[in-house]
């Protein structure tokens, strides 16, 4: 299977804040940005592995700065890393008024996704990804990482088994 650029599937989505998305003090809902943040992030999974995705993880969201009613919100995906059926797709959130102005990054976080076959809807493989820029190389590289801090975490992986991140629970 041949490799993709980083370039090939990254998404941008824009979204202006209205008042059914927001809590009675103004501020967007984090289940409403959450789930833009799924969205772009599937775009992204499916434009790279050319199948559908699924989610199978979020890690941490903070919710740092408040998100006001009037605000455009910018989001962007691109693919870290693919591994055999599943790719982890980073996640940024920007936001600013509606003359541009007062921009800020407001949350970031890491997806999983798993691709699947069409017609048996099982997982099928993904194309390896090729990172380019030093930027998407640090991305690359952590991406291993992160995946086992997951995996640890969701008790699909022993610690001493975590080549990359075992000193982080087992005394060597």
């Amino acid at each position: 299977m041949e490799g993709k650029k980083v370039s090939v599937s990254k998404t941008i989505m824009t979204e202006m804040i209205m008042p059914n998305d927001t809590n009675p003090l103004g501020n967007l809902m984090g289940g409403n940005l959450l789930r833009w943040m799924d969205i772009v992030g599937g775009i992204c999974a499916g434009k790279h592995c050319e199948a559908n995705t699924v989610t199978a993880s979020v890690d941490h969201v903070s919710f740092g700065k408040p998100i006001l009613v009037g605000d455009v919100i910018t989001l962007e995906a691109q693919v870290t890393r693919a591994f055999n059926t599943s790719l982890e797709v980073y996640v940024e959130v920007f936001a600013a008024d509606i003359k541009g102005k007062n921009n800020r990054m407001s949350n970031h976080a890491y997806f999983t996704f798993v691709a699947l076959n069409d017609d048996t809807l099982k997982p099928q493989a993904v194309p390896p990804l090729i990172p380019l820029t030093r930027e998407e190389q640090s991305l690359y590289d952590g991406a291993i990482r992160r995946r086992q801090l997951r995996l640890i975490l969701g008790g699909r992986m022993k610690p001493e088994e975590a080549t990359e991140i075992r000193s982080l629970f087992v005394d060597t």
